[in-house]
Parts: C-alpha cells; structure tokens; sequence
C-alpha cells in the first residue's frame, strides 16, 4: 500500500518526503487556503519536492467546468492528478478526461455503488472517506473490503486511495481491506512509527550502553 500525505503545508512535505515513506500528495481547496499561499506557487514548491502522484482539486461543479480545470492542472505538471467530487457532472468529465489519458481522483465516495460507477467512466483512483463513515456509525474498513471486492470482481484498474483516515487503526484496517493507498496529514504518519514498547527498548539500551567501555567503533558524537 502507497502512503500520501494530506496537507499543503510545504514545511511538512519536506519533512515527510526525507523520511522515505511518501509516494504522493493529496490537496484540497482547504489545505491551499490555510497554507497562506496563493494557489500556483503552492503546487509549484509541492511537485519540485514530491516525484509522485499529487492531488489538485476542481472546483467546479459542472462538466464542462471540471473537463477545462482538468486539462490546466494536468499540464501544470507531469505528476498532476485531477480530484473530482463523485457526482454526475463530476464522472462525466472523468470519463472525457481518463479517454484524454488525464489522471483523476475521485472525491468523497461513501459507497461501494459510487465507487463502481466511478471506476466505470475510467477513474484513475477513488477516495473513500474513512474516518467521516465512522463518525456517522458505518464501517470505513468494511467500505474498502466491498470496494476491493467488487473491483477484482470484474477486474477495474481503479486504484482505492484510503482518505479521511485519523488513527492507526484505520491504517491498519485500510492495509488488511487491500487499499492501493492510504493518505493521511503529517501527525498521522509521524504516529505510525510510535509504540511506546519501542520507545523504553530503545531507553533501555542507550542506558545499558553508558555501562560499556569505549569502543573504536563509536567515537563520534553523531545521533547522540
């Protein structure tokens, strides 16, 4: 499973691409306007860090709308992929887009039904809000397994981007229900490393070591 980060936050993608573990990033008109920013230098310091899929939204509510957005974000850069809301006008212009060879994303899907009809009109990956279907009392994790299902069923090429994930679990969940990617903000990947067992192993050891004599090994102040 490929891990994005959700955010327009530069400090933050530069953080987390050094860490090794980004494939891509997803954007949205709300993480643009708290970046303080204005919109096109924002993509441009995102896609000159970032060698991935990265997310940049529509924001039009019809076809034709959505098809010309679409067009400019695909040639602002290679790497661009186009979010569209799963609505009628949305997956019309998905399906003249993805006959372009435009890469999409499809946006705030909360059903397996709305997940087939996108991958129908040719949706390069769909979005399936995890965390909002668990604040309404649905299972975010048993969306994916149907969604999985159903695509190997009948053999989509649409790829399930797990969004709208705030806990590990829903990492977790995301990872056994066979997700093509999870995307998550900054905080959320950082608290995939943690467990506080590694956290006192690790205390534990650099106490052991103080108790060690010098070694030539280990002259160097680096890390400590």
């Amino acid at each position: 499973m490929k891990l994005f980060i959700d955010t327009a936050d530069i400090a933050q993608i530069r953080e987390a691409w050094s860490w090794g573990i980004i494939d891509g990033v997803t954007t949205n008109p709300t993480h643009i306007a708290n970046s303080g920013k204005d919109f096109d230098s924002v993509l441009e310091e995102i896609f000159s860090i970032v060698d991935g899929p990265i997310s940049v939204e529509s924001v039009s509510t019809n076809a034709e709308g959505i098809i010309e957005e679409g067009r400019r974000i695909a040639a602002f850069h290679k790497n661009a992929v186009v979010k569209v809301p799963v609505m009628i006008e949305g997956l019309k212009a998905v399906k003249v887009l993805a006959k372009e060879g435009i890469k999409t994303n499809v946006t705030l899907c909360f059903s397996p039904l709305q997940a087939f009809l996108a991958a129908k009109c040719g949706a390069t990956y769909i979005s399936p809000f995890i965390h909002r279907l668990d604040l309404v009392g649905h299972d975010g994790g048993e969306l994916i397994r149907q969604m999985r299902q159903i695509y190997d069923n009948y053999g989509f090429q649409t790829q399930i981007l797990a969004a709208s994930i705030r806990s590990p679990k829903q990492v977790l969940d995301s990872l056994l229900a066979g997700a093509d990617v999870a995307t998550m903000p900054f905080d959320m990947l950082r608290a995939l490393y943690q467990h506080p067992l590694t956290e006192d192993g690790l205390q534990m050891f650099l106490d052991d070591w103080k108790r060690v004599p010098p070694s030539r090994l280990f002259t160097s102040k680096a890390g400590a």
